[in-house]
């Protein structure tokens, strides 16, 4: 395909979406301006629709039959406002909107969270890089090129809403909810790698959710199973977690996310998590932060929010907060009773109810969902997957390979005699195959992460025969949490490699991990690396064989032994 004929199939696709919106500036900017559309479609709202246009409920393509019709019937009872599309595939997904579309009196907002791209739901996708690999590349303009390419991913399958990035700082290597989605614990850092996956993604005319407002970073407690306390004081808020938010929002964020998390030095009613707090939406990020854009609960159906709040207490107080949007309601039905019994009650007013309701218009009319057409849903597959996408997710890995001391690396010779090890796999790797070839006189070892004592002691009795020990760390899991799930025998044998004077070891997991490896700093080159994937393993494999110059920077501080930015180039 030449470039004038991608350029023609882009311009095809993206029109047939509807994607081209009458006023090209940015969202915010058209926030409150006089609009016929919206005007048109708000007075033929019923009071109730008005209500329904500020929920987005669930959907799948992976549930069956039996789920998609009842979701059919939601949007058809309910009159919602949007879905949130969470694991399937492209082409069902593209199918079934275009029926959900069909089905609404108001086009719906599409919504997905798309950290690393459409691979985070759906399969045969591409998956990026997580946020916390992002966090250790130097070169932005990769980041911006992602948050672009990502866009046109988004529209081609019809979404209109990406939930990211996350703005959180990790500044607690206990996180069990945030973790490797976060940029790293450097605010400038997080903040410049946010703001430029934020303009790639508006650049291209989708609408991004910054969360988790004011920062769920330095949580112990995942929010999906209970509710986390944040116990810092005002200042140490505004320095930190509160950070990227203002300036990313001064930079003109679309949208922020709310967290369920509990904060006392913004709002001392107890238990209520700040997605539930007018002090912390109205007051503090609308008015203090002047945010204009919308505001976004997390999913309502989350334990953080409805343990304390539970049978719809938690969406109409969410309304009250001052939230625009209400993700995953436990029950959409009920919570619209609710809301307009608070209404009754002059706990809310109808005018708050219609100046939400205009906002999210507005944003669709932005979208150019006034004038939606069906998704193409032939080729769909083969559109998501171009080699201009791949050999982006080839540079972002490159880019993110970071060298923790490289004495060893400079002196690595292709002719001595090499063991090559693999360890938590089943199989050889990527990693492997490409270094075999260089390394003539080498040998390939492969250790499961549940390998026994014997097999373990087998293989360090060998490696006395090998001049150079080339050591590949994997995390096989689907995310790579902050520790690693290997045997304690297996644990101990990494820290006998790391004190060898010839070993070198690439980490394949999430840079955390080291702090449950003792002995580990003994090792003269440690590759760090991030995640296990294709195009992590080809980067540290070319860095190795002297083909790629390291460029990244840890975007966090492990122990005393590895600090942020660390990283020689």
């Amino acid at each position: 395909m030449n470039t004038l004929t991608k350029k023609l199939f882009l311009l095809f696709t993206l029109s047939s979406l509807g994607v081209f919106a009458q006023d090209r500036s940015s969202f915010i900017e058209t926030i409150g301006t006089k609009n016929v559309w919206v005007d048109a479609t708000f007075k033929k709202m019923s009071r109730r629709e008005r209500i329904a246009q500020l929920f987005m409920v669930r959907a799948h393509t992976d549930k069956g039959q039996a789920f998609e019709d009842s979701i059919a019937q939601v949007i058809q009872k309910e009159r919602i406002g949007g879905l949130v599309f969470f694991q399937g595939g492209p082409a069902r997904q593209a199918a079934l909107i275009n029926r959900y579309q069909s089905l609404s009196k108001v086009p719906l907002f599409i919504a997905m969270d798309a950290e690393w791209g459409l691979g985070m739901r759906l399969d045969s996708t591409i998956s990026y890089p997580y946020q916390m690999t992002l966090g250790a590349i130097q070169n932005n303009v990769l980041i911006e090129k992602m948050g672009q390419q990502t866009a046109t991913d988004l529209k081609r399958m019809g979404v209109h809403v990406n939930f990211a990035p996350v703005v959180d700082i990790n500044n607690n290597p206990k996180n069990p909810v945030i973790g490797f989605r976060s940029f790293g614990d450097n605010k400038y850092n997080v903040t410049a790698k946010a703001g430029a996956y934020m303009k790639g993604l508006q650049g291209e005319g989708v609408l991004i959710s910054l969360k988790h407002f004011p920062g769920h970073g330095d949580t112990d407690v995942d929010s999906h199973l209970d509710l986390p306390l944040l116990p810092f004081d005002r200042k140490r808020l505004d320095s930190l977690e509160l950070y990227p938010f203002r300036e990313l929002i001064k930079q003109g964020a679309s949208g922020v996310m709310s967290a369920h998390i509990n904060i006392p030095a913004l709002d001392t009613t107890a238990h209520v998590p700040a997605t539930l707090s007018k002090p912390v939406i109205t007051d503090i990020l609308r008015g203090e932060l002047g945010f204009k854009g919308l505001v976004v609960s997390d999913a309502m159906e989350m334990k953080g929010v409805v343990k304390y709040f539970p049978n719809g207490e938690a969406d109409v107080r969410a309304i009250i907060a001052g939230n625009d949007l209400i993700e995953l309601s436990e029950d959409t039905q009920r919570a619209i009773k609710l809301i307009r019994k608070a209404i009754r009650q002059r706990k809310l007013t109808w005018n708050w109810i219609n100046e939400r309701t205009k906002k999210v218009l507005a944003a669709k009319y932005w979208l150019g969902l006034n004038t939606f057409k069906p998704i193409q849903v032939e080729n769909i597959v083969d559109d998501l997957n171009h080699q201009e996408a791949f050999e982006l997710n080839q540079q972002l890995a490159d880019a993110a390979v970071t060298v923790l001391g490289d004495s060893l690396l400079k002196a690595l010779d292709f002719s001595k005699r090499t063991a090559i090890i693999s360890l938590g796999t089943q199989s050889s790797n990527l990693f492997q195959a490409m270094l075999k070839p260089r390394f003539k006189k080498s040998v390939t070892f492969i250790l499961p992460k549940n390998a026994s004592s014997v097999d373990i002691a087998s293989l360090k009795g060998q490696l006395k025969d090998f001049k150079q020990v080339i050591v590949s760390i994997s995390d096989m899991r689907r995310r790579p949490w902050s520790k690693l799930d290997y045997s304690i025998d297996l644990n101990l044998f990494i820290a006998d490699l790391a004190k060898m004077n010839n070993s070198v070891i690439s980490v394949f997991a999430n840079p955390y991990v080291l702090t449950g490896l003792p002995g580990i700093e003994q090792c003269k080159t440690i590759l760090m690396n991030y995640q296990q994937s294709d195009e992590m393993q080809i980067a540290a494999a070319r860095v190795i064989l002297g083909q790629l110059k390291a460029q990244g920077k840890l975007p966090v501080t492990i122990n005393t032994f590895f600090k942020y930015g660390d990283g020689s180039n």
